[in-house]
């Protein structure tokens, strides 16, 4: 029998590999289809060559069988520290690119066949998965069943090798053939065992393969509605938990047919053995197998909840990384992080309840084996049965087999209830609406004169709200011209452009479209990668088209300045560039794409006022002159170009038509006009008349000294900032992620155990694992020595006596593993706790620079995925260990006990797998540590995606972002696949020791003469030695440094160098401090971090106290990074900060943000309602906070909402228009009312309006205040007492306005004269 199943097996392997190679040939011509469409990026793709690509998908017959085709990564491994670009690429049937259009296929085959309104669901989810794996679930099941068989031959010949040993007349052959047949089964049962995990384990890939992209592909697609209702934190959640879950069932997936399978075969050889007794053994299976079902349910309902608070905190979690520099500029961070802590309270409920459950369930089917023993030879004394030691070794090594699907259902039960909610999960995100697809009526090119036209248009953002977000639109766009749209703070404009996009949904009327279409959101969303990489944008580089952008987009200058050029990595949002540069890329983008209609919102109002020019000329003018351009701002200046205005109102076009026309008709647009001349008039400096006459006059001499001003102020640049530039090897702001080399130390395993309770536990657990195992083997030896060898002898001791002593040993082993569970559960469920809370305070009080240099998918990495195998798996891990070392060496002691020579064999088989072990953990230990960094990437990627999915749906670059997916999770799954066969290198060659060490033991115990040994001592080395494996123990010990590299990273992360103190004692402020607001800079130097250049380069100037001083210069002139320096973001290289007269850096952080003020550059509105965002740390009272919404010109628009105050604010403040958002971040300073307020450009997104009444509070309630503003409208910064004006981190001019005016030549001067041409004109 053994040999047919072996030769089955041969046949299963072999053809199974060759039949996966014929189906991706079947495949390849659609695929090839799809890759032609494919852009230049896709060089690196996962359509891999043939030179690197892994060697299983060449190797030989012998080559598959004995994981031989590893040997080279292995080898490479031992010799160095691997990196992932020695890892070899998949095969092309395992790519992503292959697995994902089959499962795709059958699901949308599933969903089309079945109808129910095409929705996804968790049976029809599952169902695609099995139909799309049927062939590898198919020779794995075959696989389970040949290593089934295999391991119940043992048990099956125990009493017969017995008998013959205690038979007078034995023949050698008999027993030399009765070794061969146990050595063949170990053989047989090592080969499909390992051949079976191998599969398995390639499925697990298969099936995140086949899930990963379609999450992100419905990512791409779902509507704003649907983003709201679900949010970044739980989009996480999916890429890194429940998918990891799914592919994890596939270890789980046969055991649904394999545990009834092993009941069955184990009761035959019991009934073989015991007659009706085995009738006694089933009832005590059954019932504790049923007591699962009360178990399961309560799983599955803490699974549910333990997900749904998981969702919660990664929802505000992320949520504070995305607006970390928020935080700590308000001094927030804190109450934000004990916000974290409360929600993980709650999690953490359920997280004790799911480990004591686990714990209950570990201790119940860790007793199993013994207890059922125990029931079915009490019934054998009872009813008289005869046992002898055959019989009872027989009985023994078929409990010990029958342990393995009992204690395997509760992790089954627990697997099928979690992989069930997870594919719950998945599936109920994939039936979130998606964006309308008939939104816009796309016209054939060219058919129309008209480029975009809107008919009685009505629009919503919620189709159930009754409230229309844009209603009654009426209006056509000619080709090629110039259409301006206006409007107060919250009128629509942006959602006009979002409806022309298709994004808004629509209720009624039609929107016509005749040509391409470009975009520029008016936040920027920039990718983390290559400047280059963001302009071109998929598209072919043209370096001609290229330099023409870079010059009308202002680029060039910045380009210089950078170390790397356009090869600059951009951090994560952009957040290493300044708000102007992220929307002069965003512009140079949209350029670059050469569309026929480009659609704009507010592109100027992050950039100053002689880089706006120059964008409007050399874009609007220039290279989009032939173009259909439709572009809000809140620059009046730039309307009368427009061929067409929109004036907008409560999402209602109330006026159309050319500049002059408008004008004429009054309201709206008369309104907005005037107050833009009101603020002009205001201007101190309006006096010098004849100045400014002089400078609006000289515009040849201007573009001259302003190209001469640039060319100036490079020569002027220091020596030693050129030589910084050129030499920066390491100079990336964002650097790889750092992995740990060589192996996991001592150290980590050490703090681990020693975090919670000193480390008590620790020595409590072994103890009680051992005083198990002790009388887990006692119980053995008492069963075996107490009754005789042959049924007709008369047993030793009285069957009441060895029931009796049997069931005392059984009690204190179950006793031994429940206190073992106890303790292991509490130990790691408070070494979770302490770690997290430790790691989330570093990660919050780390400096902004960490932030600047980390992508956020990378600390979500550790604060979801190693924190949930710190809460559960590690423990689990940690018992496995023990379990199997204790089990190992008591095996051991058992065999060299009864003959000691044993250990000549045991000794140097256990010499060898130390050796294979060493050579294989170098490559292992690193694989394992590039599967967590290569899983950081594909959900960053996928975070980043959703931010961006306007953008990359207008560019239709959908299947672009989507082959980046596919390629991310090759390299995801190439650590994996390798790793896999690793493991299966290594355990494959113990199995081979362990068989091989079995067959000569045997064959030395039937050489030894008779009566040297008890035929029932033989038998029960015999039993031992079936289940004696090394395998198992460095099987766990590799598992459990795997998952200890979960502990590795989350201790990188208690280790971040901190930001200085929050409160420092003995330096404590006044409560009036600032009393004046005199702020005195003295040779400032400051850099985003150590290896990267200098940014601010010896600043040194004084702001009097209670003066208004405004800060102006080009985007990128380092004015927003001074304002970082003085609320101590950054801290200085070189330099202080003084305010009134004493040191920032002396004092504590939240000492000193407490007192300061700011509107900073990206207005932020959290989560929650509108009076959290106001008032966070809840210090003043409804009244106080109307009042401050009056005065911010927010009060009315509030008043209407139903909630008020408690008016509902969605994710990133999504529900409310960035101008409002702005208009909720000046409340705020009115509520602090600081003696020192930082305006940096607050009012870009705000209409002019309402610009002009916010200068008009800010001055009524900031007049004894030093106000620094930094701004591009030159109305916001004349009216004040000093002009400072930076240069590429240098101050560049420092005067009153009047001063630097009355200086034809100055800087200032030129970029007053840009403004007030510009509204001239």
């Amino acid at each position: 029998m053994s040999i047919i199943v072996g030769l089955l097996f041969c046949y299963v392997g072999l053809f199974g590999k060759w039949k996966e190679d014929e189906d991706f040939h079947l495949l390849e011509p659609f695929l090839e289809t799809s890759s032609n469409r494919d852009n230049h990026n896709d060089k690196q793709g996962s359509s891999v060559s043939g030179d690197n690509v892994t060697p299983y998908s060449k190797a030989n017959i012998h080559s598959i069988f004995t994981f031989s085709w590893m040997g080279p990564l292995l080898a490479l491994g031992y010799k160095k520290t691997l990196d992932i670009e020695d890892v070899p690429q998949l095969d092309n049937c395992d790519s992503a690119k292959v697995v994902f259009a089959c499962f795709r296929n059958k699901l949308e085959f599933d969903i089309n066949d079945n109808g129910n309104g095409g929705q996804v669901t968790t049976l029809k989810l599952a169902k695609s998965l099995i139909l799309s794996r049927w062939k590898e679930i198919l020779w794995t099941g075959l696989l389970s069943i040949i290593c089934i068989l295999a391991s119940y031959v043992g048990p099956y010949l125990i009493r017969d090798f017995i008998q013959y040993l205690i038979s007078p007349h034995k023949l050698k052959y008999e027993g030399y053939a009765r070794v061969f047949i146990f050595f063949l089964s170990k053989l047989i049962k090592c080969l499909s065992e390992r051949h079976l995990f191998f599969r398995l384990r390639k499925m697990a890939i298969r099936v995140r393969a086949s899930l990963f992209p379609l999450i992100y592909k419905k990512g791409l697609k779902i509507s704003s509605q649907s983003k709201q209702d679900h949010t970044s934190g739980e989009n996480v959640n999916l890429m890194s938990v429940d998918v990891e879950r799914a592919g994890l069932f596939s270890w789980y997936v046969h055991d649904i047919w394999r545990v009834p399978l092993q009941v069955v075969l184990a009761l035959l050889i019991l009934y073989k053995r015991l007659g009706l007794a085995s009738f006694v053994a089933f009832i005590a299976t059954m019932i504790l197998m049923l007591a699962n079902v009360p178990l399961g349910k309560l799983q599955e309902k803490f699974q549910g909840e333990l997900m749904d608070s998981k969702d919660r905190r990664m929802k505000v979690t992320s949520e504070a990384l995305r607006n970390m520099r928020i935080l700590k500029l308000q001094g927030w961070e804190m109450k934000f992080l004990s916000k974290i802590i409360e929600v993980r309270k709650f999690e953490t409920r359920w997280i004790k309840r799911l480990l004591y459950t686990s714990a209950i369930t570990s201790f119940v089917y860790l007793s199993a084996p013994m207890f059922v023993s125990m029931v079915t030879f009490g019934f054998c004394v009872l009813m008289g049965i005869p046992l002898d030691s055959g019989k009872i070794l027989s009985a023994i090594a078929t409990f010990e087999i029958l342990q393995e699907p009992i204690y395997n259902l509760p992790d089954l039960i627990s697997m099928v209830v979690q992989t069930n909610v997870s594919l719950h999960r998945i599936a109920s995100f994939l039936c979130l609406n998606d964006l309308q697809t008939n939104i816009v009526q796309q016209l054939p090119k060219d058919s129309s004169k008209i480029a975009v036209e809107i008919v009685e248009g009505n629009f919503s953002w919620d189709l159930h709200s009754p409230t229309l977000t844009l209603k009654d639109l009426n209006f056509q766009v000619y080709c090629g011209r110039r259409v301006a749209i206006c409007g107060s703070v919250g009128s629509g404009k942006s959602s006009l452009l979002s409806c022309i996009l298709g994004e808004v949904p629509k209720v009624s009327g039609s929107i016509k479209l005749n040509g391409t279409k470009a975009y520029v959101a008016q936040s920027p969303w920039i990718q983390s990668g290559k400047i280059v990489d963001n302009i071109l944008f998929g598209k072919m580089m043209d370096k001609e088209r290229y330099e023409i952008i870079l010059e009308a987009c202002s680029l060039k200058m910045d380009l210089e300045l950078w170390a790397f050029g356009d090869q600059t990595i951009i951090g994560e949002r952009g957040i290493n560039l300044s708000g102007g540069q992220k929307q002069r890329i965003q512009m140079a983008r949209a350029l670059y794409h050469d569309a026929d209609i480009y659609l704009l919102d507010d592109p100027f109002s992050a950039v100053d006022a002689h880089t706006g020019t120059h964008l409007f000329k050399e874009c609007l003018q220039g290279i989009l002159g032939s173009k259909t351009v439709i572009f809000v701002t809140h620059q009046i200046e730039f309307l009368s170009s427009a061929d067409l205005i929109l004036v907008m109102r409560n999402g209602e076009i109330t006026q159309t038509g050319k500049y002059e026309e408008i004008l004429r008709s009054g309201t709206d647009f008369m309104e907005l006009v005037g107050a833009h001349e009101n603020a002009l008039k205001d201007l101190k400096f309006v006096k010098c008349e004849s100045t400014l006459e002089n400078l609006i006059s000289a515009e040849e001499d201007d573009t001259m000294s302003c190209g001469k001003s640039i060319q100036d102020d490079e020569e002027r640049e220091p020596e030693n900032c050129k030589l910084e530039k050129v030499f920066q090897p390491e100079g990336q702001l964002v650097q790889e992620e750092k992995r740990e080399k060589g192996g996991v130390s001592l150290s980590v395993y050490w703090r681990y155990a020693t975090t919670a309770y000193k480390g008590t536990f620790v020595p409590l657990i072994i103890l009680a694992q051992t005083l198990f195992q002790f009388l887990f083997i006692a119980s053995s030896y008492w069963m075996v020595l107490a009754t005789p060898v042959l049924e007709d002898v008369r047993p030793r001791v009285r069957g009441t006596t060895l029931i009796f002593v049997y069931a005392a040993m059984f009690l204190g082993s179950s006793l031994c593993v429940l206190i073992r569970s106890m303790l292991t559960v509490t130990a790691g469920y408070k070494i979770a706790t302490l770690l997290f809370n430790k790691m989330h305070l570093c990660i919050f009080r780390a400096p902004l620079s960490f932030f600047d240099s980390t992508p956020s998918g990378r600390i979500l990495n550790r604060v979801s995925i190693d924190q949930s195998a710190v809460d559960t798996s590690i423990p689990h891990h940690i018992e496995e260990f023990l379990i199997s070392i204790l089990g190992f060496l008591g095996t051991a002691i058992v065999l060299s006990q009864i003959a000691w020579k044993m250990l000549i064999v045991f000794i140097p088989m256990i010499v060898t797998c130390i050796y294979y072990q060493q050579y294989y953990i170098s490559a292992a230990r690193e694989l394992s540590r590039m599967v967590g960094v290569c899983q950081a990437p594909i959900i960053q990627h996928f975070s980043e995606s959703s931010l961006g999915s306007t953008t990359i749906r207008c560019f239709d670059q959908e299947e672009r972002f989507m082959d980046t997916n596919l390629k991310l999770v090759d390299g995801y799954s190439r650590p994996i696949f390798h790793f896999s066969g690793a493991m299966e290198w290594l355990c494959f060659r113990m199995d081979m020791l362990a068989s091989i060490t079995y067959a000569v033991s045997l064959i030395f115990l039937i050489s030894v003469p008779k009566g040297v040994l008890s035929p029932g001592a033989i038998g029960l080395a015999v039993t031992y030695g079936l289940v004696f494996n090394m395998q198992g123990v460095i099987w766990d010990l590799c598992s459990l440094e795997n998952k200890i590299i979960s502990i590795e990273r989350i201790l990188q992360y208690t280790c971040i160098p901190s930001e200085p103190p929050l409160y420092i004692e003995e330096n404590k402020p006044d409560h009036e401090w600032p009393s004046q607001g005199k702020i005195e800079i003295i040779s400032l130097q400051v850099r985003y971090a150590p290896h990267l250049p200098l940014v601010l380069r010896g600043l040194t100037c004084t702001f009097p106290g209670g003066m208004k001083i405004g800060i102006v210069g080009r985007t990128g002139s380092g004015k927003s990074t001074l304002v970082q320096a003085l609320f101590r973001m950054l801290e200085p290289t070189i330099g202080q900060i003084l305010i009134d007269g004493i040191n920032i850096s002396k004092i504590g952080l939240h000492d000193f943000q407490s007192r300061l003020s700011i509107i900073p550059q990206d207005p932020t509105m959290f989560e929650g309602t509108l009076r959290s965002n106001l008032d966070p740390l809840e210090e003043y009272s409804d009244e106080q906070i109307w009042e401050a919404l009056d005065k911010c010109q927010l009060g009315v628009e509030v008043r209407k909402k139903e909630g008020k105050l408690y008016s509902a604010v969605f994710e990133n403040g999504e529900n409310w228009s960035i101008g409002q958002r702005q208009l909720v971040c000046l409340g705020r300073v009115l509520l602090k009312r600081s003696k020192v307020l930082v305006l940096d450009e607050a009012t870009a997104s705000i209409d002019t309006a309402t610009d002009y009444l916010i200068q008009q509070t800010l001055r009524q309630h900031f007049s004894g205040s030093t106000v620094i503003t930094i701004a591009h409208r030159i109305t916001s910064i004349l009216d004040i007492d000093k002009v400072l004006l930076l240069d590429n981190g240098l101050v560049l001019e420092y005067d009153s306005p009047t001063k630097l005016l009355e200086n034809k030549s100055s800087s200032f001067s030129k970029l007053v004269k840009e403004y007030t041409r510009r509204c001239s004109s």
